[in-house]
């Protein structure tokens, strides 16, 4: 369906709806589905730090000749790039360099992570509906390695995208877990300082993103959602502590699934106060339909107010790890500033094994006995047989200079759009010749890790996930 007929095949109890909320707008909110929708990508400060990335995909610097971008007012690190950039089929994406995202979904975390004493680093978040992972992992870019962030989803197909996206972008501080928030809410009894809820809506507000949306789309679902939106919220708020954040978003134009909801929360809650509340129209920004609300929750300081129900993880014991340090003192330049544990450390609660998989748990790791974990934290590597084999996410979660050996293969050359072919046969799986000394190796594309590669006899075997190879 084209983009002009689109307007017209839009639902008409939708339409009517919208022209009695937006009144004299509405002939621009119609004319709005003409326009092509937006792209855009979030820079990972994980990987490099902030003013250095930026600088480097700012137009006219560093990679300007390859990436057409203009900035997105309410994201720092978020920008518009151009309809003939294909930033997905870049060995960036592979390498967790940027994320892909609607520029308008950007919002609700600058909403969640802004205006608080105790500042970004630290806090024990919560993404309560987090897949794909596009909210969760800008949360973990203002995070920067510190703190507890818990994403959760219910779907399991879409909570196996979110872990493999967490992996991506190189959060080393985040659990992911697949439950029901009825059911979290009974672990976590105000547990978190923030919590954001991008609730499952009817999605109007991607309609020109997505035409299927508007197939799907009845007054019956609108209904349903709010419904639905109003138990996640009850949820979120018996795990948020006072003093605490919570901030409610939908991509939807709905007031049952927006204003009406936050209305009937803060009635039903009345220690809730509203900060703030923004919409985002297609007619008015460059992006698609949003919306977010920003709640605190009663006074004070969260991180004054006591944990309630955590308990202690069992240590490790040397043996547990003795193959993980070995693997370290060979190819770590400081385990303690790369992976940020030293030997004593184990011997406390930093590493927990899931089977024979070793992960580096957040600091503040609670216990996850009976809860579906896909992902405890950061996972290190396997023990194979005496062996520690590295993992792809701790490639990611490295920087060049952290890694005893390593190879540099640039993605773009001043002049071509070419860079060295090698790395797009890495990602490809396959080997290549290169000479020096036998042993693991970070591969990175440019200055980016992107994955580990093993020298033996002058070929560097691959080491990249068979799973996530390009065709």
């Amino acid at each position: 369906m084209g983009l002009k007929a689109l307007g017209t095949a839009l639902p008409p109890a939708f339409k009517d709806r919208m022209r009695e909320q937006l009144g004299d707008e509405y002939g621009a909110f119609i004319e709005s589905y003409g326009q092509s929708s937006l792209r855009a990508l979030r820079l990972n400060p994980l990987k490099m730090e902030k003013k250095e990335l930026i600088d480097l995909f700012s137009q006219n610097k560093g990679l300007a000749p390859f990436f057409h971008l203009e900035n997105i007012p309410w994201e720092e690190t978020g920008f518009y790039y151009g309809s003939e950039d294909e930033p997905g089929r870049s060995p960036y994406h592979d390498a967790g360099v940027y994320y892909i995202q609607e520029p308008s979904a950007m919002l609700p975390v600058n909403l969640l992570m802004s205006g608080s004493s105790q500042g970004e680093e630290g806090l024990r978040i919560l993404d309560l509906c987090a897949a794909p992972g596009g909210k969760s992992t800008q949360i973990a870019a203002r995070m920067n390695g510190k703190g507890l962030l818990i994403c959760n989803e219910v779907i399991p197909a879409r909570c196996r995208i979110l872990s493999e996206n967490i992996e991506r972008m190189a959060v080393r501080n985040a659990i992911v877990l697949n439950e029901e928030p009825d059911r979290l809410s009974e672990r976590f009894e105000e547990y978190f300082d923030r919590i954001l809820v991008d609730a499952p809506c009817s999605g109007e507000g991607m309609f020109r993103k997505n035409e299927a949306a508007v197939s799907e789309w009845s007054e019956e679902i609108v209904k349903l959602c709010a419904e639905r939106q109003q138990e996640i919220l009850k949820a979120a708020d018996r795990m948020l502590k006072y003093g605490g954040t919570l901030v409610y978003s939908t991509c939807t134009f709905s007031k049952a699934e927006n204003e009406e909801t936050t209305e009937i929360f803060l009635k039903e809650h009345p220690e809730y106060r509203l900060k703030e509340q923004i919409r985002l129209m297609p007619h008015r920004i460059k992006g698609e339909g949003h919306f977010a609300a920003k709640l605190i929750k009663g006074e004070g300081d969260p991180s004054e107010l006591s944990l309630r129900g955590k308990k202690g993880r069992a240590s490790l014991s040397p043996e547990d790890v003795r193959d993980f340090f070995q693997f370290a003192d060979e190819n770590l330049v400081s385990v303690e500033d790369s992976v940020g544990i030293t030997k004593k450390d184990p011997m406390g609660k930093a590493l927990i094994r899931f089977g024979d998989n070793l992960y580096l748990a957040p600091g503040e790791c609670p216990e996850l006995t009976g809860l579906k974990v896909l992902r405890p934290g950061l996972q290190l590597g396997t023990s194979r047989k005496g062996h520690f084999i590295p993992s792809h996410a701790l490639a990611l979660s490295l920087k060049p200079g952290d890694f005893r050996r390593s190879v540099m293969l640039p993605v773009y050359t001043e002049g071509s759009g070419e860079g060295d072919l090698r790395i797009k046969e890495y990602l490809k799986g396959m080997t290549f010749p290169f000479e020096g000394e036998n042993g693991w190796y970070l591969i990175c594309a440019d200055g980016f890790s992107a994955g580990f590669g093993k020298l033996s006899g002058n070929v560097m075997k691959n080491h990249y996930p068979k799973g996530l190879r390009r065709q």
